[in-house]
């Protein structure tokens, strides 16, 4: 039986932080915007503005003014004052627009450049069309974690991760009993991905926070695994009809489609009972990408950094598929227009952070230290999620359809094009749900 290695880089880590929202709606205290009348005459308007406590501040183009309270008077007050003089057109405050899209309130979102960031996958005009769909958050789709387990019960030594609280039955296939929790950390950070709870002021947000997680534990607590586990994982989540399964893991880059073909018909298994199979790339700075990801019937995600660049650990190949944030290190490529202005390998580059274990699996945090292909398979995962379980493409949509569609709605980069490096480009959560 082949063992499967589960990869992950370390680097130190770069935290983005996202401007303050704090006092983004309302208007701008003290101050207000005038109209005058056609023909009015300046020294009529400095009458107006000193009966009114005001006083100009600077011009604003297409002939208002831009006017500072100076008696202490609310905007409310001023402005009332102003509509009651004759030679006013119209006078109003000065009012605050804010961000486009849902901006949850968990405190760790500061720090998902992956999701809403200039080379994030724009998860909040995402999630304000998922709920105009009727489906905030995903709600009614089922993903399968194949993974090291996730934290999602309180059992044992083992504690449920605060964030994280939409479970179906899952099994474990290392152990073979009923409680895959995890023992690692790894597949509790891929599950958060997909579906930790949001705007909960908990931990950071997920992607399709109102889908349910099944967890299916085929990697032991050191991260590695065996064909047999993977294919009986895929079987099993398969037959119990979810909409997705994400498979965070690889296989050496020597191994071959003829030396796992347990998994390999599993793969087809699950492809026939219209599931949706997600892998990820690899994390071997190979030319190839790794099996499983690599098979026929899977969507094969490399990843990417802060910078939109490829990470300099992800796998690459004509077998790619498509593309989301991975985090760490940009690749040193300079042989292509847009690799050349956006790859800073002198640079490092930020985690990709969710609610997982820290020192222990009752003690969790936002640790850093994860970055991958591993980490950019789930992007995926969620978003199809979020548009299968929006109706977006049809009540039931063929794993194909979903599939092409979010290649066809990704965001082009790299080479213009499909390319070996970016496949069909970056994952664009919005795009895919419009």
């Amino acid at each position: 039986m082949h063992r499967i290695p589960l990869l992950t880089a370390a680097m130190a880590a770069t935290a983005l932080i996202l401007p303050s929202l704090a006092g983004a709606s309302g208007y701008v205290p003290g101050e207000v915007i005038v109209r005058y009348k056609d023909g009015t005459a300046g020294r009529v308007q400095e009458k107006v503005e000193d009966v009114t406590g005001t006083q100009t501040e600077r011009p604003v183009p297409g002939g208002s003014e831009q006017l500072a309270i100076e008696d202490g008077d609310s905007v409310k007050e001023t402005v009332a004052e102003l509509r009651e003089d004759p030679n006013v057109a119209y006078a109003v405050p000065n009012y605050r627009a804010h961000a486009s899209g849902f901006v949850p309130n968990d405190p760790g979102f500061r720090l998902q450049w992956n999701l809403s960031g200039a080379f994030g996958i724009n998860m909040p005009d995402a999630w304000n069309l998922a709920t105009a769909r009727g489906t905030p958050g995903g709600t009614g789709a089922v993903v399968a974690v194949l993974d090291t387990g996730v934290a999602y019960e309180s059992f044992r030594r083992y504690r449920r991760v605060p964030d994280l609280n939409r479970f179906v039955r899952g099994y474990d296939f290392v152990a073979n009993d009923r409680h895959p929790n995890d023992q690692n950390g790894h597949g509790t950070h891929v599950a958060g991905t997909i579906a930790e709870s949001t705007n909960n002021r908990v931990g950071t947000a997920g992607i399709a926070y109102g889908a349910r997680i099944m967890p299916v534990r085929v990697l032991d607590s050191d991260g590695a695994g065996d064909t047999v586990a993977i294919a009986r994982g895929l079987r099993y989540a398969a037959r119990r009809r979810v909409a997705v399964i994400n498979l965070s893991l690889e296989f050496e880059s020597s191994v071959r489609s003829s030396q796992i073909p347990d998994i390999v018909r599993a793969i087809r298994y699950a492809r026939r009972r219209g599931v949706l199979i997600v892998a990820a790339a690899g994390n071997q700075g190979s030319s190839s990408t790794a099996y499983p990801a690599r098979a026929r019937n899977v969507m094969a995600v490399a990843a990417t950094t802060i910078r939109g660049c490829q990470a300099d650990y992800s796998n690459s190949g004509f077998d790619l598929d498509i593309t989301a944030p991975g985090g760490g290190n940009d690749a040193a490529n300079t042989d292509t227009p847009y690799d050349a202005s956006v790859c800073r390998p002198d640079q490092r580059g930020p985690y990709i952070f969710q609610q997982t274990f820290t020192t222990s699996p009752r003690s969790f945090g936002l640790p850093g230290g994860y970055e991958g292909t591993s980490m950019a398979a789930p992007h995926v995962s969620g978003v199809a999620a979020l548009v299968i379980a929006s109706r977006r493409l049809g009540r039931r949509p063929s794993p194909r359809l979903v599939e092409e569609h979010l290649e066809s709605t990704a965001r082009d980069i790299g080479a213009p094009g499909f390319d070996p490096r970016y496949g069909h480009g970056l994952l664009d959560a919005a795009a895919a749900l419009r």
